[in-house]
């Protein structure tokens, strides 16, 4: 049995097992199993290894970054963001080989493409924790210039309260990082000046639950062109099944 899995801590529900479970049965896969393995620490994960049937593995919070550590290679994506969400398993003899990847990256950038116009050359990213890291890297990618917008001042970045008509006007793809909106919390969305929204924006949200949320119920308003986070989620899992099957 080809064993792989999720990592993480606490793994209270998983976006990951369904998919990969549902996954096995659409392609009558009966060799795979898709599991939980939720650990209190990630020297946890030495031990885990040890299961020899184990390929392949998923990141999520606390141990994207924490994980580096216990990886020999990293893809180019992970390098440069400093945080991995998928991990391949290679055994010989008696050696184990970990490789690192981010595949947030690919699932946002697939997803984003088709939506671009030649006019959005300028982005703001809306929040500037972890998910922040890919969302940059792609844009950087891209060729698409950013400003990252916080709540309270930091290096590099502008405040919501800076936000004026110019700049929203010049920066036409909206991106929220943030966890703002997501269920139970609905009522909530980034404290943006919604207004000077257009027809020519792009909002996108990493928010996926719900399917629409305030942040892109209020950015359609105004006409924006809007796309929540299901399809990105949905492409990193399918890259995952990809490099744990090349």
């Amino acid at each position: 049995m080809r064993t792989f899995g999720l990592i993480g801590y606490p793994l209270a529900h998983s976006f990951s097992k369904k998919y990969f479970t549902d996954q096995f049965e659409r392609e009558q896969t009966t060799d795979c199993s898709y599991e939980l393995f939720p650990l209190e620490n990630i020297t946890d994960i030495l031990a885990l290894l040890e299961n020899s049937s184990l390929e392949g593995l998923n990141v999520t919070i606390p141990y994207k970054v924490a994980v580096l550590p216990y990886l020999k290679e990293l893809d180019n994506a992970a390098k440069e963001i400093g945080a991995v969400n998928c991990i391949s398993i290679r055994r010989e003899d008696s050696k184990i080989e970990l490789k690192g990847f981010n595949t947030d990256a690919y699932g946002f950038e697939e997803s984003l493409k088709p939506l671009l116009k030649t006019f959005h050359t300028k982005a703001l990213i809306l929040g500037d924790g972890g998910a922040a890291k890919a969302v940059k890297y792609v844009l950087g990618q891209l060729g698409i210039s950013y400003h990252s917008v916080v709540r309270t001042p930091a290096e590099d970045a502008i405040l919501y309260t800076e936000l004026t008509e110019e700049l929203m006007q010049t920066h036409q793809v909206i991106i929220n990082t943030t966890p703002l909106g997501t269920f139970p919390n609905v009522d909530a969305s980034p404290a943006i000046p919604y207004e000077y929204l257009t027809e020519q924006h792009l909002a996108y949200d990493l928010v996926y639950n719900p399917a629409e949320s305030l942040f892109l119920q209020r950015a359609k308003t105004r006409g924006a062109v809007i796309k929540n986070g299901m399809e990105m989620l949905h492409l990193q899992a399918d890259r995952s099944w990809t490099i744990w099957n090349s």
